[in-house]
């Protein structure tokens, strides 16, 4: 006998005072599609499919009329963006693919310190975060701290960001990424940073104990969605392909040179993420030379720093000194005076700027 395979199908069911009320609406107004009503004499329950979705229109049903939410990538198609159904349901049309909306920077000079015990809190895929911008800039950036205590295998799913930036920056032990485009899985190792563009496709395969890295998004507040169908790594090898006008990068710290930083008294290696963003965003190593630095300003929008080891004292113009260590992280934002001070021959700190290129000036 020929072998039968069980079939399932969800439904969401509304309830209706009169069946042949809503039936216009929902096949005319919606393009639903009607697949099943009954009885024939005096109809009570109608099931229609449409947009993803299988409803149930059912007299009596004891449920609240509730919302249903149409994605479409021509909202104009319908008569409008908010609409009530006959038996209540309230329907909303939305984009697709709505703009990424970038949040205005609400500046402040922000200092965020591991001794200060901030909470890490579980996330994605079981990793540990830590919030080192806890204002978020008014949602402008979201900076955090990770770390995967136990490594090995990572249970995560093909997805992507949809992000205006993201970075990822290796500070301790080592992850396994597979990369839309890019080939087999690639290993980033402590000081190597990703930018992943807007919406590669990506998947975390495999990390070290006690992995931590740094991982900046902006905006703070941004989708992450699930790709169900694309297989990585995929077939085709495409390291220049740009999304969004931002090229992928895997910089390897060890590979890089050290060169005069923006900042007189430390040198500094170019991740080469300024170039590859068209401008977006910088990210760069710095380490001091031996010589004092002056007072600085500078006059880019976000000014993001992450002491990644030794120690050093930020002064600020009319704040106490803060002295910093391995894990701390500020932010300095345009136009305010600060200096790098009593630095120790092991600092090394990760200076994220948007957009990259912009001024400092010496005072």
């Amino acid at each position: 006998m020929p072998e039968t395979r069980a079939e399932t199908r969800a439904e969401i069911r509304l309830p209706t005072n009169e069946l042949r009320d809503d039936l216009p609406f929902y096949t005319k107004t919606l393009g639903m599609r009607l697949d099943m009503i009954y009885p024939a004499d005096d109809p009570e329950v109608a099931v229609l499919s449409g947009h993803g979705l299988r409803i149930r229109i059912q007299k009596g049903a004891p449920e609240q009329p509730g919302t249903i939410r149409i994605l479409t990538d021509t909202p104009n198609a319908f008569p409008a963006r908010d609409m009530t159904a006959p038996n209540g349901t309230r329907v909303e049309i939305d984009d697709l693919n709505p703009p990424l909306v970038m949040p205005a920077t609400q500046h402040a000079f922000v200092v965020r310190r591991l001794a200060d015990q901030a909470p890490w809190v579980i996330g994605r895929a079981g990793m540990q975060y830590r919030d080192l911008v806890p204002s978020r800039l008014g949602g402008a950036i979201i900076a955090s701290h990770i770390r995967i205590p136990d490594g090995g295998p990572v249970p995560d799913m093909v997805h992507f960001h949809k992000v205006g930036f993201q970075l990822i920056f290796c500070v301790k032990g080592w992850v396994d990424v597979v990369y839309e485009d890019q080939g087999e899985k690639i290993r980033l190792t402590a000081g190597d940073c990703f930018i992943q563009p807007p919406e590669i496709r990506h998947r975390v395969l495999e990390a070290s104990d006690g992995i931590e890295v740094i991982e900046i998004g902006v905006p703070a507040e941004h989708v992450t969605e699930i790709d169900h169908h694309m297989q990585l790594p995929t077939p085709h090898l495409r390291p220049t392909r740009e999304w969004q006008g931002q090229r992928f990068v895997h910089n390897i710290g060890a590979k890089s040179p050290f060169h005069p930083f923006r900042i007189p008294g430390f040198d500094a290696r170019d991740t080469t993420i300024n170039a590859n963003t068209k401008g977006v965003a910088s990210v760069m190593v710095a380490r001091p030379n031996g010589q004092p630095a002056p007072p600085t300003t500078h006059d880019t929008d976000i000014l993001f720093t992450y002491v990644m080891s030794g120690e050093m004292t930020l002064q600020g113009t009319g704040k106490d000194p803060y002295r910093l260590t391995t894990g701390d992280a500020f932010v300095i934002p345009p136009g305010f005076q600060t200096q790098y001070k009593d630095t120790t021959p092991d600092l090394q700190l990760l200076e994220v700027t948007l957009p990259g290129s912009f001024n400092t000036e010496i005072l």
